[in-house]
């Protein structure tokens, strides 16, 4: 795939790729429209990638962050009889879910 810019933007055929590794359904019409939309944001992209930032050092955040964490205590829990009684099903003292994904028992 080419480098797309104003002077070059993508072409339908590089959209519809883009939207079939999408899974996105696209029209004819919306391939051109796609396409124009995607050169100009590609195009903002590459001038940010321009800006002079040799001299600023990488950060995660832009300011200082401190994780606050509470100490790991056991705590003591809802008896399982309670918490059972508000589940919709319950199947030896668990609650029942629906099988997915057509697992086996």
């Amino acid at each position: 795939m080419s480098t797309p810019s104003a002077k070059h933007p993508l072409s339908r055929q590089e959209i519809a790729h883009l939207a079939h590794l999408a899974r996105l359904a696209v029209t004819e019409e919306e391939l051109d429209l796609f396409a124009g939309q995607l050169s100009v944001v590609l195009d903002a992209v590459a001038r940010v990638g321009e800006a002079p930032t040799d001299d600023v050092p990488p950060t995660t955040h832009a300011v200082p962050m401190t994780n606050v964490m509470r100490p790991d205590a056991t705590r003591p829990s809802l008896p399982r009889d309670v918490v059972l009684a508000g589940a919709p099903a319950a199947e030896d003292g668990r609650i029942r879910v629906p099988r997915i994904l057509g697992e086996e028992a």
